[in-house]
């Protein structure tokens, strides 16, 4: 395992025991960690040799109690790669902290895991992008009140493009157009939840430059970078924001578009793994 930086001792030791316990299933020197969000943990299904933990197994790692979150890691073959899948994340809103968020991925680091693909819901931005839309992150707008960044870690992801990494992000966008799969490009917005936002709230999330607005993947991606992963995101639009559509927000409707979402992600996924890892070597 990579060693690891200087922090607090017993939060060191929580990454590393979940770094073990994923050890314990294969995943010590995997390309790459994939993320899933919101109702898109069927994609862990397309796993072939698979070896699985439940997070509940891992003592150090706080649980989620959010529907639509399973809560387990999977390592297996993915594209032709190895691959470890984190299906369901916790969230600030659960009273966790940004540290307790961002455990999992630092884990990831501990394990020379090189590329991280964080996925999510989110609501759009943009009247005219359907359900079913994805976007590939390529900026974000941290609402949430908090980071996971020890003193000193902020220096470590502090290039002009922030902790999303450009040629990455490139890579997506390529491999999506030679598929023929639409994919927008755009700036995510992390709020703090677990309250939709209003409408005044999207008038000015859109003035500030967001396309998308979601409630988790902001501190993971701080942590990630600042343990040398080189970051990828994929936002799902489950819904238009409050506002830009009539009919009120629903976490099952969210849940519905992620699943349906789900064979377009995998297709994506399959087609860019091979240049994520290349890119980032």
């Amino acid at each position: 395992m990579r060693p690891a930086p200087r922090r607090d001792g017993a939060f060191e030791a929580r990454i590393e025991a979940v770094a073990t316990a994923l050890a314990g299933i294969g995943a010590e020197g995997v390309g790459a960690a994939v993320v899933l969000g919101s109702g898109m943990g069927g994609l862990a299904d397309g796993l072939a040799r698979a070896r699985r933990i439940e997070g509940r197994e891992i003592e150090a790692l706080p649980r989620s109690r959010v529907p639509g979150h399973a809560g387990f890691f999977a390592v297996g073959e993915f594209a032709g790669q190895r691959v470890l899948v984190q299906s369901g994340r916790v969230h600030l809103y659960e009273g966790h902290s940004a540290r307790d968020v961002s455990l999992a991925v630092r884990a990831f680091a501990r394990l020379n895991v090189k590329v991280l693909v964080l996925t999510n819901a989110a609501g759009g931005l943009h009247a005219e992008w359907e359900p079913g839309t994805l976007m590939a992150i390529h900026d974000h707008i941290n609402l949430q009140g908090d980071a996971p960044l020890s003193a000193g870690e902020g220096r470590r992801d502090s290039a002009a493009e922030g902790p999303w990494d450009p040629a990455l992000h490139g890579v997506l966008l390529g491999s999506a157009e030679a598929l023929g799969e639409p994919l927008k490009s755009g700036v995510y917005a992390g709020v703090l939840g677990p309250s939709y936002e209003t409408p005044a709230e999207v008038r000015a999330l859109g003035w500030m430059g967001a396309d998308a607005v979601g409630m988790s993947t902001v501190a993971e991606a701080l942590a990630a970078a600042a343990e040398g992963l080189a970051v990828a995101g994929i936002a799902c639009i489950s819904n238009a924001a409050a506002g830009l559509a009539p009919g009120a927000l629903d976490h099952g409707d969210v849940l519905a578009i992620g699943r349906a979402s789900a064979a377009r992600l995998q297709r994506l996924l399959t087609a860019a793994l091979p240049g994520l890892l290349a890119a980032a070597r």
